[in-house]
């Protein structure tokens, strides 16, 4: 049978951290200044509620695109900040940081990040770093090269090739940092595909390019996005051309109650295709 204390524990819905976490402490009224909610589950102050608190001394404001990152004033946001009564790492010095994590959800058991050593919680935090810090953490695709005819057979000299990026590995992604307070959010968006063509030629194409469609005219060139080769891959190494794709990222961002542009970002993907020379067949009539 179940102790009492540990039955209030299972019962109660405000503990569910506590329950998951042990040794968690939670915001009270000061939200810098946590209560134990070991030796007190029942206080309002274990109970992790909707909202990131205000920064002390620091930058409040709303995070942008996908990120659930709380906002400095608390409220539109379904995250906030608890304290983890651990010790501090090495060099750590445990009076004035501590270490913290992100619950975010309405369902409080949902545990969002994982602990982070902040030195000093009172410090005002520059949005430009967290910046930094998720473009470092942007997972951006490499881009998945098509092209028609289909370089998977051998494409002749003279007749035009389309060249496009799939969709699945083209669009904006973003990558959120936060630190008790303060969430910044970095988002790169495709800007342009670079095409070296491994004949000596490049093509600059301003978006992902056009697909071909079955039915149109094959001897009909790409509307945005095309090359067509001159001479055969014979002479190159593997008798083929390397074609290498070259998407460049934008990357913008937001958080802080402030934004700004981080320097831009590349992805690569190269295909190997064979270009032979189409060969003529004349016929005369028997003299």
């Amino acid at each position: 049978m179940l102790s009492r204390p540990i039955t209030r524990l299972l019962t109660s819905a405000a503990v569910l951290v506590v329950i998951l976490l042990p040794g968690t402490r939670a915001f009270a009224d000061d939200p810098w200044d946590p209560v134990d909610c070991n030796a007190h589950p029942q206080s309002p102050g274990c109970t992790v509620t909707v909202g990131t608190p205000a920064r002390p001394g620091g930058h409040g404001g709303h995070s942008s695109g996908d990120s659930d990152g709380g906002s400095g004033g608390g409220g539109d946001d379904a995250c906030r900040w608890v304290k983890v009564d651990q010790p501090p790492p090495a060099g750590g010095d445990s009076h004035s940081g501590g270490w913290y994590m992100q619950v975010c959800g309405s369902d409080t058991s949902a545990l969002g990040t994982a602990p982070q050593w902040i030195a000093n919680p009172s410090a005002p935090v520059d949005p430009a770093v967290l910046a930094r810090q998720a473009s470092a953490d942007l997972a951006l695709p490499s881009p998945r090269i098509r092209a028609n005819p289909d370089p998977g057979h051998d494409l002749l000299v003279q007749v035009p090739i389309w060249l496009w990026v799939d969709r699945s590995t083209w669009g904006a992604r973003s990558a959120t940092a936060s630190v008790p307070g303060v969430s910044v959010t970095a988002t790169a968006r495709p800007a342009q595909v670079r095409w070296e063509m491994g004949d000596g030629a490049t093509v600059t194409c301003k978006g992902p390019g056009t697909p071909w469609r079955a039915g149109a005219d094959p001897r009909a060139a790409s509307p945005d996005c095309g090359h067509v080769f001159r001479r055969s891959s014979a002479g190159a190494s593997g008798a083929a051309f390397t074609v290498r794709a070259t998407v460049t990222w934008i990357v913008s961002w937001a958080g802080g109650g402030t934004d700004g542009t981080l320097p831009p970002l590349t992805t690569t993907s190269t295909l190997a295709v064979r270009v032979a020379e189409s060969q003529a067949i004349n016929g005369g009539a028997a003299a």
